[in-house]
């Protein structure tokens, strides 16, 4: 049965939403009861509906509160409005409404049992650590609380252990779960609420087996975090029914550039199969001429289409472990619109002249239609440029193998500039894991990059910052990769740790990328350089999508935006179908027309969808670390410490692996602290592990299903 519908006149409702504001506000401290707020707000006959969605809409705002004589104004009780974003065992964290407010730290028996993407109330409460606290008062508006966990034992009761929000198991509700056994990883939803974590009740949705095994604890995070490698039916209809080749027509040929006859080649992975760029090169009298070629993915994933719908709700490919999430279906990221070699496609190729300096001094983009030579492969290319390729690599690059000690000369000289800049070069150790045909990992290793993989960063920078030129100049509504210059206290508390370790820092008063720079340069040779390559990460703020260009801190860049993968990233395609429409109508104001409301969407969508991935995939990696250590219980290895806390100290080992030395496996005879994050000290003794401290280590214990390790000294 349909219910009636009640058309409500908005400017009723705003008119009892200021009359209910009006009379709190003068009420103050004492609240009204419901009876007193009706009679002060005067409802008139017909129209108790727009008072009652007045007054619901100021509840789930937060503009006012409920306590137990009535109704008041949340401010003057001293509550203010904020998102639960993340919890641990024992605390969370919410984030307040308020723009530039930091998040706030609630402990565990303040959090009211509140799940993460609730909206809620907290108060400020006396702080112990210097940092925001707080105490959640109301749930104003309660979130999809899907958790993972794993299923434990207690007492004979087979329960739910969250892998989050609470230590303490909580009850399943059998009848509205699926089948699910004892150590399993699975994906729940809280059915029943209670006033504390632990009295939640959960029904199992689904379980994906043990909580032992890597693979089915990233299975679990994917599904938690809404990343499925399945596309709406829609979706797959409409990759279905995208050609196998590319169709070229004689109208579509004369809309593009025709670059067919110019040697132009891919250089990925050996693994690889969504090729989404290609570049080709020649020097010059005055420098060079670059040009960097990218796939038209626009040209088949258009705007509002069901393709496009399931683009910017992922937002980019997820990757972790041998694991490819896809922002795209198979059919166009490993079909039509990747750069396959001797197979002709349809890319957006941005075409670049370069001074001596490797400065941009003009820029063209241009639809294109281009043929790749060459799949080339990372490890093959370095050895080429290291003069050690044999027969077979030198007849398979024979069209393009001219170009590449060109990109070479090319890379050093970018390399030197973005030094001149002032850009830090900033180090950090990324993992490469190893998985067998069960997909158990069995080993890790420090990832290293050769010279081939910083030519294609390089010839990468150039184009994206090419394109945020064209925007700028262009007076385009556009999506800029945006890294702003960190916060003053982000880098007082840097400097504080440096001094400490003995590092030199710069004298400045307005922090700069050089100031950055030089600080890793004075750390070069000290033993804490890589962590203080890690801590100077830590102080930057974090990059993002914006549709102002606020300019790239990190690179020591004005104008920056990512253009050259749009198979895999969303902000990518939509600056593209941004400068294809232009490309077409050569009008500035249609553009903005038809762009400016979509940039705002596309800038937030792939900036949250970046933060989820980038947290996953990390998550990800974590719990197949543990699975790899678990194969190495008990034996001794040496690493640098890495992170204080209260409770311990971390160690990493060289192939990027991070353990934990907790506190009660130190020296029983002895009290220690955390000396300012800088060192783990005795209270009554010399002995401490400072940041950077080289150790040897054993490994004790692993937990595949957190991703947590531990060790302890090596006697």
């Amino acid at each position: 049965m349909n219910e009636k519908k009640t058309n409500i006149p908005q400017e009723l409702v705003e008119s009892y939403t200021r009359k209910i504001l009006k009379a709190l506000e003068k009420a103050g401290a004492k609240c009204l009861e419901k009876k007193e707020l009706e009679a002060k707000c005067k409802i008139s006959k017909g129209s108790p509906a727009a008072y009652n969605a007045a007054l619901k809409e100021l509840l789930r705002s937060g503009d006012v509160c409920v306590r137990k004589k009535g109704y008041g104004l949340s401010r003057i009780f001293g509550l203010y409005s904020a998102v639960v974003v993340r919890l641990s065992g024992t605390f969370g964290f919410v984030r307040p409404e308020l723009d530039d407010e930091e998040d706030v730290f609630i402990p565990g028996k303040f959090l009211l049992g509140a799940m993460p993407g609730d909206r809620v109330l907290y108060k400020n409460i006396p702080s112990r650590s210097g940092k925001p606290e707080g105490e959640v008062t109301d749930i104003i508006e309660e979130a999809d609380s899907r958790i993972t966990g794993k299923i434990i034992s207690d007492d004979g009761i087979l329960c739910l252990l969250p892998d989050t929000m609470s230590r303490t198991p909580i009850r399943i509700n059998r009848r509205q779960s699926v089948e699910y056994s004892e150590g399993d990883k699975v994906l729940a939803e809280i059915c029943i609420r209670g006033k504390r974590h632990a009295e939640h009740m959960a029904k199992v949705i689904f379980s994906f087996g043990s909580a032992e095994t890597a693979q089915s604890c990233a299975k679990a995070m994917t599904a938690l975090h809404g990343v499925t490698e399945e596309f709406s039916p829609e979706a797959l209809e409409e990759a279905s029914n995208v050609p196998r080749g590319t169709i070229l027509t004689e109208e579509e040929l004369s809309r593009r550039l025709d670059l067919r006859s110019v040697p132009v080649f891919t250089i990925d992975s050996a693994y690889s199969k969504d090729l989404d760029d290609a570049v080709s090169i020649e020097k010059t009298e005055k420098g060079y001429k670059l040009g960097v070629h990218i796939a038209d993915v626009s040209h088949y994933v258009r705007p509002k289409s069901p393709l496009d719908m399931d683009a910017i709700s992922r937002g980019t490919s997820v990757y972790y472990a041998d694991k490819v999430i896809p922002m795209l279906p198979k059919e166009l990221s490993n079909g039509i619109c990747s750069l396959n070699p001797d197979e002709e496609r349809f890319a957006f190729s941005a075409l670049m002249e370069l001074d001596e300096r490797g400065e941009i001094i003009k820029y063209d983009f241009r639809k294109t239609i281009i043929r790749s030579r060459v799949k080339g492969v990372y490890k093959e290319v370095n050895k080429i440029l290291a003069g050690e390729a044999d027969e077979f690599l030198k007849l398979k690059y024979a069209e393009v193998i001219h170009m590449i000690p060109v990109m070479n000369e090319l890379c050093d000289v970018r390399i030197r500039e973005r030094d001149k800049r002032g850009a830090p070069e900033i180090e950090t150790t990324e993992s490469e894991l190893v998985l067998n045909e069960q997909g158990v990992c069995i080993d890790v290793k420090a990832r290293t990059r050769g010279k081939s993989e910083c030519i294609i960063e390089e010839m990468m920078l150039l184009a994206n910052e090419a394109s945020a030129k064209f925007a700028a100049e262009k007076e385009l509504p556009f999506v800029y990769r945006v890294h702003e210059k960190p916060s003053m206290e982000k880098i007082e508390n840097l400097e504080q740790v440096l001094l400490r370790l003995g590092v030199n820092i710069p004298d400045f008063s307005d922090v700069k990328p050089v100031h950055l720079a030089q600080i890793l340069k004075n750390a070069k040779d000290t033993p804490a350089y890589p962590v203080i390559n890690v801590m100077v990460l830590r102080s930057m703020a974090k990059a993002a999508y914006d549709t102002q260009p606020l300019g790239h801190f990190g690179l020591a860049l004005a104008d920056y935006a990512h253009f050259t993968s749009p198979i895999r990233r969303y902000p990518d395609l939509a600056i593209h179908r941004i400068m294809s429409y232009y490309c077409e109508c050569r009008n500035s104001q249609k553009v903005g027309k038809r762009y400016k409301a979509f940039v705002t969407e596309a800038a937030k969508a792939s900036s949250d969808a970046e933060v989820k991935a980038v947290m996953l995939e990390r998550d990800c990696e974590d719990c197949y670390k543990a699975e790899y250590m678990q194969q190495h219980l008990g034996e001794e290895f040496e690493g640098i410490v890495s992170g204080i806390c209260d409770f311990g100290f971390y160690v990493q080992l060289p192939n990027s692996v991070e353990g934990m030395v907790h506190v009660r496996t130190l020296p029983e005879d002895s009290e220690w602290y955390n000396d300012e994050s800088i060192s783990f000290k005795e209270v009554l003794g010399d002995r401490e592990y400072r940041l950077g401290n080289t150790v040897k280590v054993k490994c004790v214990k692993t937990d595949v299903n957190s991703g947590n390790i531990d060790f302890e000294l090596s006697k």
